[in-house]
């Protein structure tokens, strides 16, 4: 294989391993890209799902006066310079009084830039958990429900949650994606975006030519996150873009940092993208022509890589991420 072929299939196998590979440069961007700034133009939400060995879930009583002594999962607003973990402990501790460690990211809900949801799978390491005499404006006290007692639940979205927890301890679908440690400074997606030949080989989309790597495209505030996915298959396909269905399979793994306010709070998703021929045809053997000549098409040489790419697909073992209208 030539270089950039090397150096592309090398960041591939990072990606599909969890890793991270810092944003360098934009492929895409539908409007002048500007950081994104915590609690002024994006909004991030952490909340854990803790289940003891008696598949009881950890809940918090709310103290604010519009949902006052509903019960709901621990969870609350990212403030400014924190990691997305490190809030997630935080409201934990503050809200239940336990300490706890994640396993993994369960599921990403997204409405755009209005608000990012990060729901973990955790564990509790330590403290004791909260009572009535220890209320505070965080909550009024803590406990663990059997999910059959009566409950007065703040909302009954967090019941899908914890059953996505329950299942994932039975039987967990995909490898456990924690938050990589590499600053960005706006939300953005790195596509590993593929076409299965008629020979079953996967084709990757390869941004650049002398530096060859993944395409990375910037969303925008006015629209889902997943939608800058659709703007660069317009972009670079043009003539074929309505012939082709978009899946996204969903994420791979996610960069964040947030220790320099205003520089460092957006995230790189590391997501899996796939485009198909909607109908058949001897064109539909082949990826669908380029008509910009920043992007390629990379088709992937390493079996290690093609047996990655194929049992991802198959099993569907990556972190969902489901858009809130």
């Amino acid at each position: 294989m030539c270089l950039p072929a090397l150096i592309l299939e090398a960041e591939m196998e990072k990606i599909l391993n969890g890793e991270g590979v810092e944003v360098k440069e934009l492929d895409s961007a539908a409007e002048q890209v500007k950081a994104v700034v915590l609690r002024k133009t994006v909004c991030y939400i952490v909340s854990a799902v803790i289940i003891n060995e008696k598949n009881e879930v950890l809940m918090m009583q709310e103290a604010k006066q519009d949902c006052f002594r509903r019960w709901y999962l621990p969870a609350g607003r990212m403030e400014v310079g924190e990691s997305i973990v490190e809030a997630m402990k935080r409201e934990v501790k503050e809200e239940t009084g336990l300490d706890c460690q994640p396993f993994t990211l369960l599921l990403v809900e997204e409405q755009g830039l209005q608000w990012i949801r990060f729901v973990f799978l955790a564990e509790v390491t330590g403290g004791s958990i909260k009572t009535e005499a220890e209320a505070d404006k965080e909550s009024l006290q803590a406990q663990w429900w059997d999910r059959e007692s009566p409950l007065p639940l703040r909302c009954r979205d967090i019941l899908c949650l914890i059953d996505a927890g329950l299942k994932y301890r039975e039987n967990p679908w995909f490898p456990p994606v924690l938050p990589v440690d590499i600053p960005c400074h706006l939300i953005c997606q790195r596509l590993l975006l593929t076409f299965s030949g008629s020979d079953g080989n996967p084709w990757v989309l390869q941004g650049g030519v002398e530096e060859a790597h993944l395409p990375v495209i910037a969303s925008v505030q006015t629209r889902i996150v997943t939608w800058a996915c659709h703007r660069l298959v317009k972009e670079c396909m043009p003539s074929s873009c309505h012939q082709l269905h978009i899946k996204f399979w969903g994420i791979l793994g996610l960069q964040h940092s947030g220790r320099i306010p205003g520089k460092t709070d957006g995230i790189c998703f590391n997501m899996m993208v796939s485009v198909e021929y909607t109908g058949e045809g001897p064109e539909t053997s082949q990826p669908p022509p380029l008509e910009s000549p920043r992007f390629q098409w990379h088709k992937v040489n390493s079996p290690n890589l093609k047996d990655k790419i194929r049992e991802r697909m198959i099993s569907g073992s990556l972190l969902p991420v489901h858009t809130l209208h």
